[in-house]
């Protein structure tokens, strides 16, 4: 992208200014105007060294959201719904904020809308080879939360934006909190036996971060793009790839009902599904090339 004059350049709000929307405020920096809504005015001080205009609102707040509309042509919507529940009233009350009209004016929707869903969306596929026009099965509170908030963005995408919808697999980086294997491979948790384990999927965070730019400049009306890398290996051969890399031991392996004694409700449930994405419209559609195609790339890098 190059830059435009301050005059012609597009406004942008980002809701949910996390490590990935941190990486996007750093890309789009000088070249799109750049609103960034948080719920913390600590974090202020930090979107302005970022080249972001801060907004203070609260999703559970509906009163704190109503300056939101009409400001931005272009909304990137990257913030989580609850913990709890199979709804997602955040994305209802944004949805509903952006979507209302100015005191004496008509309501000015955005024009693009992009959101970041997750695949887990799709419940266990038993390991099988899958692209988006996949029916979602979701099998937890926490995936229904996403297909809720997935309907709502469409429904509204329908009364005038172009909404694109991107599902992501696991995140990973090196300088992300929490986003490098080494930290659970020190603790030694364990992973599947190889007759019980899982494929999982993955993509970098720089790269997530230029497929959200991506899907702001070139995603299409009502479309779900896979935002996922060109890996395809089992849960337990990814840490025993990161371990090799980092010169630590593979985790140790345990076989499915012994892992239920030992893991947490949480981490079984993300052993208890199976898939392998494909990300043609990812490099079709969106024009992306991966600066980090697989695992064994990225967490080199």
């Amino acid at each position: 992208m190059n830059p435009t004059p301050r005059h012609h350049r597009p406004t942008l709000l980002v809701v949910g200014c996390g490590d990935v929307g941190m990486r996007v405020l750093r890309l789009l920096a000088g070249r799109w105007r750049v609103l960034a809504l948080t719920s913390s005015s600590a974090r202020v001080p930090e979107l302005r060294a970022a080249g972001a205009v801060p907004l203070l609102g609260n999703l559970d707040d509906a009163a704190t959201l109503r300056r939101l509309a009409g400001l931005a042509d272009t909304v990137l919507h990257l913030a989580p719904p609850p913990g709890h529940g199979a709804t997602d009233p955040r994305t209802a009350q944004l949805l509903q904020a952006l979507w209302r009209a100015r005191p004496g004016g008509a309501a000015r929707p955005p024009r693009r809308l992009v959101y970041a869903s997750t695949t887990g969306v799709y419940g266990d596929c038993g390991g099988a080879l899958l692209d988006e026009t996949r029916a979602v099965a979701p099998a937890t509170d926490r995936a229904r939360r996403r297909v809720h908030a997935e309907r709502q963005v469409r429904a509204h995408g329908r009364r005038g934006s172009r909404a694109s919808i991107l599902r992501i697999p696991g995140i990973y980086a090196t300088n992300r909190p929490g986003g490098h294997p080494r930290e659970r491979l020190l603790r030694g948790t364990p992973v599947l036996a190889p007759e019980d384990d899982v494929y999982t999927n993955h993509i970098h965070a720089d790269d997530l971060a230029r497929a959200c730019i991506a899907a702001l400049l070139r995603g299409k009306p009502q479309r779900v793009v896979h935002v996922s890398d060109d890996t395809a290996l089992r849960m337990g051969e990814y840490f025993d790839l990161a371990a090799a890399l980092c010169g630590l031991p593979p985790p140790p392996r345990l076989r499915r009902t012994e892992a239920a004694a030992v893991l947490s409700a949480m981490q079984l449930s993300f052993m208890a599904e199976s898939r392998r994405l494909l990300n043609r419209r990812l490099k079709l559609e969106l024009r992306l090339q991966l600066r980090h195609p697989t695992v064994a790339e990225g967490l080199r890098a």
